[in-house]
């Protein structure tokens, strides 16, 4: 890694600033460009975050249809670049595009992939990252795959949120990685649901109880940013916890059965089982979510998470109806099978039907439905850490500073870490002033 990148200092007004976010005129023929017909053009992908998820996106994104190539890189790692150049160039053959001065490194790496001559850019960098990044894609008029979540706290939300409707002014695609909407088992049991299947829903369960995550120890050269972005699900600035990075999708899944989001919860949780130590070293997250969430009919959902090893593993989603019960996971309905077909890849299938929307000139916008199970996730851990009872609206408009983006951000700075939340031990955060 440079000096040079290193030494950069980005805040939340420069990150954009910074960016070199095209007029008003190369917008609109950026659009223009965008305007594929027939499935006879390339589409240059650009991939921004080139850790594990990313590089199995770029993967999924190329082989989902032809004409689709890796064309730029960007990570805020040097050696993350560099070891996608090496795995992604030998898989992906002749869909693989990337000349040496379209790989990026350092904080500015996303927008130096917008400005490299993409039409499509993945986002699967660190979660606290996403708000920024969506930001400057929908900006500078790029088709956007984007991981989920899209956010850790509602300051983000409310960034995305004034998105979705200026990227459909600008006729872009954004296709989110909540994959199960994609995915055919999934698609056909949720229909029947929405038919009247199982009648009115009246309860719900989603759970995400799996193992201990992964850590990177500390490096002698790492400064308290590296290892923080390196150790990103173990901070909530960068992760959100993970009810918010994993288990939000079991919640997307409730959120499309209902047609709708939680406008209350309350939760309890902890830190049983994680390392004890300085939240600098250890972290911050805990290991065990339990929330009940409840939805404009009154319909109350129980969602658990946990992240503990050696203990019994659950992932999946149960709607409880008037006439009957649908493990939507297993699809099936009253104990019968919905759906017994093959399935493609439903991690490739969101690109082909990413693509096909491009080509088509008919945008998918899924931005509207990822925020709202981000912050459906968002407010099960504000609840929770807290001890409070909460509201949608009451989470949504809150300053949580526990889990905010550094007001000023270089790869070399000291960052400290907030203590670990104790439940019970912190008021309610206080809302933002709002003007009307």
């Amino acid at each position: 890694m440079s000096n040079e990148t290193t030494a950069k200092s980005v805040d939340r007004r420069d990150f954009l600033k910074a960016a070199g976010l095209a007029a008003a005129g190369v917008a609109t023929a950026s659009i223009v460009n965008h305007a594929y017909a027939g499935g006879s053009d390339t589409i240059k992908v650009g991939l921004v975050g080139c850790g594990g998820r990313g590089s199995g996106a770029a993967r999924d994104c190329t082989s989902s249809a032809p004409g689709v190539k890796l064309w730029a890189l960007g990570d805020v790692f040097k050696g993350q670049v560099d070891g996608a150049k090496r795995n992604l160039g030998k898989a992906l053959g002749d869909k693989y595009e990337v000349a040496d001065d379209r790989c990026f490194d350092g904080l500015d790496a996303y927008q130096k992939v917008l400005d490299s001559g993409i039409d499509l850019v993945i986002l699967a960098t660190t979660p606290g990252f996403r708000p920024l990044h969506l930001e400057a894609a929908v900006q500078a008029g790029k088709h956007i795959f984007t991981e989920k979540p899209v956010g850790v706290d509602g300051a983000g939300i409310r960034k995305v949120l004034a998105l979705v409707d200026k990227a459909k002014e600008k006729k872009l695609s954004v296709v989110a990685g909540t994959q199960r909407r994609h995915q055919a088992g999934y698609l056909q049991t949720m229909k029947q649901v929405h038919d009247g299947a199982i009648g009115d829903i009246v309860s719900a369960r989603a759970y995400w109880n799996g193992d201990t995550p992964w850590t990177h120890a500390r490096q002698d050269w790492m400064s308290d940013v590296e290892f923080q972005i390196k150790n990103w699900y173990h901070f909530v600035w960068t992760c959100g916890d993970h009810i918010v990075e994993q288990h939000v999708h079991n919640l997307d899944v409730i959120n499309w059965a209902m047609k709708a989001h939680p406008i209350s919860a309350s939760g309890m949780g902890g830190r049983s089982n994680r390392p004890q130590g300085d939240p600098a070293v250890v972290g911050q997250i805990f290991d065990h979510f339990a929330v009940e969430f409840t939805y404009p009919n009154g319909m109350v959902m129980q969602s658990y998470c946990r992240q503990i090893s050696n203990c019994t593993n659950n992932v999946s989603e149960v709607l409880v109806g008037t006439k009957g019960i649908c493990h939507t996971s297993g699809y099936r309905i009253n104990g019968k099978p919905v759906f017994e077909g093959s399935e493609v890849n439903p991690y490739v299938q969101e690109h082909t039907d990413l693509i096909e929307s491009i080509r088509k000139g008919e945008p998918l916008n899924e931005l509207k439905s990822v925020a709202e199970s981000t912050m459906t996730a968002i407010l099960g851990r504000m609840t929770t850490y807290s001890g409070q009872a909460m509201t949608w609206d009451e989470a949504l408009n809150m300053d949580d500073r526990i889990s905010a983006f550094p007001d000023k951000l270089s790869l070399k700075m000291s960052l400290p870490v907030a203590p670990i939340p104790v439940v019970g031990s912190r008021a309610k955060p206080k809302a933002r002033k709002t003007t009307r």
